[in-house]
């Protein structure tokens, strides 16, 4: 591939000379470039159903190759058989082939590398490599404010190059005439070429990379979020009643992070209610009930909604049999049917609806 690959880059003239074999003795080879003489090597493996690699390939030399293959026409047996010779006797004086780059290095030398040095080559190899899948793996929080700073363009093939869900939380989080300005952009991206895109993600990467590294992955929102998530509801309550008299901004943020029993009717879908109460043990799940029949009554009665009618009875009557449960026993109850929702959900198995707006 690496062969391929230096060929590609504007490599010169080859003149093609020499005997071609008994079956083109009397026919003299054409005179093809290094770039040509490639092309037909791969033309000829590709024939034969062996892949040469092609898409290993920096997209620009891919399109040269396509280029190349398309202006060749007609290769006599003569010219073939050259190529073929010079091809063969360039591989037969290569006695070991190394890596191209860090990347191909540490797929080799991962297994046998200390936990440092290999993060700290892994990052060093990210920065030479796709800066598209750089980019896609940053969190939404530092992608964000490029939406704000950038051209539409620019955000409309970032949103573009991102996954549906990471582009739909940005698209999601943006004003409405900021919003609709980019998805229109979106649309204006049919034609842009591929070297276009990779100069762009080029771009991102390097705004990106210049950025402080932060220590969390998430938000101090979502961190808090997360906590409060397990926190029993009374302590919850008090927290977010002193955070909204510091800084009303962040406790809303916070709100938002929260997900909790009670959240349950506003933001699980109907249709994911039979497998959440499928996925809970079911001793627990009679707890939760019984605890939320007074304390969370809006998301007990959606979930007895959405499942089967003979199940929701069983539910119901098992929950009145057990009568109000203990705080502390309703709390983690109802936080353990919290749990298997967050982890259904990361998972892909389902999806949250967005918390209401303030």
């Amino acid at each position: 591939m690496g062969m391929l690959q230096d060929i590609f880059a504007d490599g010169p003239a080859v003149t093609l000379d020499g005997k071609a074999g008994n079956a083109a003795r009397d026919v003299t080879p054409s005179r093809l470039t290094s770039q040509q003489k490639a092309a037909v090597i791969v033309r000829l493996l590709l024939g034969q159903g062996v892949s040469p690699g092609v898409a290993k390939l920096p997209t620009r030399h891919q399109a040269k190759l396509a280029h190349t293959i398309s202006g060749l026409g007609h290769i006599d047996r003569a010219t073939l058989a050259e190529v073929v010779r010079d091809f063969t006797h360039r591989i037969d004086n290569l006695a070991l082939s190394f890596p191209e780059n860090l990347s191909e290095t540490l797929e080799i030398l991962s297994p046998f590398l200390a936990d440092g040095v290999r993060d700290n080559l892994t990052a060093q190899a990210e920065l030479g490599s796709d800066p598209w899948s750089r980019v896609s793996k940053q969190p939404v929080s530092r992608l964000r404010p490029l939406l704000d700073s950038e051209s539409a363009e620019v955000c409309s093939v970032l949103l573009s190059k991102l996954s549906v869900a990471k582009a739909a939380e940005l698209l999601s989080d943006l004003s409405e005439e900021r919003a609709q300005i980019l998805a229109y952009t979106v649309s204006l991206t049919e034609t842009i070429t591929p070297d276009l895109v990779e100069r762009i993600g080029a771009h991102v990467a390097t705004i990106l990379d210049a950025q402080p590294t932060q220590a969390f992955t998430k938000t101090a929102a979502e961190r808090i979020g997360a906590i409060l998530n397990s926190t029993p509801q009374a302590a919850r309550d008090m927290v977010l009643d002193g955070l909204n008299t510091r800084s009303a901004p962040f406790a809303s943020d916070v709100r938002k992070s929260i997900f909790a029993f009670p959240h349950i009717a506003m933001r699980l879908k109907p249709g994911d209610a039979p497998l959440v109460v499928r996925k809970v043990d079911a001793e627990t799940l009679s707890v939760a009930i019984a605890a939320g029949l007074s304390s969370a009554p809006l998301s007990v009665e959606f979930l007895l909604e959405n499942i089967s009618k003979r199940l929701a009875e069983q539910l119901r009557d098992e929950a009145e049999g057990l009568g109000t449960p203990k705080p502390a026993e309703g709390e983690a109850a109802m936080a353990d049917v919290v749990a298997v929702i967050r982890d259904l959900e990361a998972a892909g198995e389902i999806s949250l609806l967005p918390p209401p707006e303030d």
